[in-house]
């Protein structure tokens, strides 16, 4: 983030010279002929609100006045997205810009010349935005020389940790943040004895997590947030790829497990459990997650005065290209559309009609500028999620201080280049392995899932894993992954 805000500083003189009103006025007008109306077409993923029609005449009001252009949005639910997210770029369908991220395969989509290089047209018609892009967030974006997206202004974290009842860890006299395995146990023994209306952790079908936690906790981070079956340790110069089982302390992991388990943590049925709000509901007294689910909690319940401990032993940034902005190669007015991605992430009026909606009607604000949804069945925010800054986007009335606290002081601990942020910019490419990886997802929920939640013997539990690992073709997918990350850390070094 220093280094963006570097060459934010040092580009905005120049900009304030050709408007005179730097942060106000949209620069890329003054690149692009805005002559001719034009109607952009975004795609986003996500179901569309049923207040869509309001907000869009609101918004597309302002975008007239300001670069005479309307936009219209498709939205692709989350119930096709799998399937149809693809096939627009391979359709031939035309439109001018779309939300892409790491979990829609963006790199692989890349590559596959879906996305028009923005190396040009970006600091042409969007000036602004580019002048805040940090040099990771850049770097992160470009893929064999050519810039595809435009990442995300807001950094989002890797931290994960439980977020659990403060109200009870009062009650239960523990003392500080529950950010050690004891202290969570001794808080779980509590509510055993305490709360028996309540599961100690939330956890159900497709969320068990726990591995994860455990080696977020011991320093190492996963290859990618679909296999999180596969870590390395960042601190090391040269770090080895190694399966989940193969880290020296697992077996201590699932001799907790196993106690846990034994305690009644869970439930017997985690895994075919299909409920996902069961901490919300107050059916769940923890659960482990990043922080801002743990602010969505702190919304919806304050009485129950939800605390967070991230027990991540090095905080590093998520991708930048987490949340991105992609222009297709289909594109009809991909300037005008840069353009107005311009004055979505530089002007406050203009990001409040796309994200929030109409004020009074879809959210309000208090006096600290926090908003609230009025309506959530009517509308929420937009879910075009790449379009967030730091210095635009705005908490949800009762969301916690600490959460500007704790993200302020991370940002000042994280040094870019350095630790897991190193890493930030890999991403694995899974074309080579789709299918091992299939076969592993699948092993990991038959045969790890149930080790991890202490269901089956350990012994033989974790020698049934590992047969079936290797049957399914982990070996294979762990030297695919060695083979990518070193070559990623050449580039670095080169």
């Amino acid at each position: 983030m220093r280094k963006g805000l570097k060459r934010f500083l040092a580009m905005a003189s120049a900009a304030a010279m050709l408007t005179g009103t730097f942060g106000t006025a949209v620069h890329a007008a003054d690149a692009v002929d805005t002559s001719e109306e034009v109607e952009l077409v975004m795609y986003v993923v996500s179901d569309r609100p049923a207040g869509q029609d309001i907000v869009d005449a609101n918004m597309n009001e302002y975008f007239k006045n300001k670069l005479n252009c309307t936009l219209k949005i498709n939205w692709i639910g989350w119930a096709e997205y799998a399937n149809k997210y693809p096939m627009l770029y391979s359709s031939g369908e035309q439109f001018d810009m779309a939300y892409c991220a790491t979990w829609l395969n963006f790199a692989n989509l890349a590559r596959r010349g879906a996305f028009k290089d923005l190396s040009e047209l970006l600091p042409t018609y969007a000036p602004d935005n580019y002048a805040m892009q940090s040099d990771s967030a850049l770097a992160q974006a470009t893929i064999d020389g050519a810039l595809y997206a435009v990442p995300t202004l807001l950094p989002t974290y890797i931290t994960y940790g439980p977020i659990y009842r403060g109200d009870i860890a009062d009650e239960a006299g523990i003392e500080g943040q529950l950010d050690t395995w004891e202290k969570i146990e001794a808080y779980g023994d509590f509510i055993k004895a305490n709360h028996p209306e309540l599961e100690v952790i939330d956890l159900y079908q497709g969320n068990v997590e726990l591995s994860l936690q455990w080696e977020r906790f011991q320093g190492n981070f996963e290859i990618d947030s679909g296999n999180r079956y596969i870590f390395y340790d960042p601190s090391e110069e040269h770090p080895t790829v190694f399966p989940v089982y193969d880290d020296p302390t697992f077996g201590d992991f699932v001799d907790m497990c196993a106690r846990w388990s034994s305690k009644g943590f869970w439930s017997m049925s985690a895994l075919s459990d299909t409920d996902s709000t069961k901490t919300q509901n107050g059916k769940a007294a923890l659960r482990f997650h990043n922080i801002d689910t743990w602010s969505n909690l702190c919304v919806i319940h304050p009485e129950w005065d939800f605390r967070y401990a991230p027990m991540t032993k090095d905080i590093a940034h998520l991708p930048y290209t987490q949340d991105c902005l992609v222009i297709p190669t289909t594109a009809k007015n991909p300037e005008r559309a840069l353009a107005l991605w311009n004055l979505l992430t530089t002007d406050q009026e203009a990001y409040d009609n796309f994200f929030y909606g109409i004020l009074g009607t879809t959210y309000e604000l208090n006096d600290e500028g926090q908003f609230t949804i009025l309506d959530p069945d009517l509308y929420q925010t937009n879910a075009c999620w790449a379009v967030r800054t730091m210095e635009l986007n705005r908490n949800q009335a009762g969301v916690p201080e600490y959460y500007d606290t704790v993200r302020h002081e991370w940002e000042d601990q994280i040094q870019e280049g350095v630790g897991t942020e190193r890493f930030t910019g890999f991403v694995f490419d899974t074309t080579n392995v789709t299918t091992e990886i299939a076969n592993c997802q699948n092993v990991r929920q038959q045969y790890g899932w149930p080790l991890e939640l202490g269901y089956v013997d350990k012994e033989k539990g974790l020698e049934d894993y590992k047969t079936q690992m290797k049957n399914a073709g982990i070996d294979r997918i762990v030297e695919e992954a060695q083979r990518q990350l070193d070559e990623y850390l050449a580039g670095l070094e080169g």
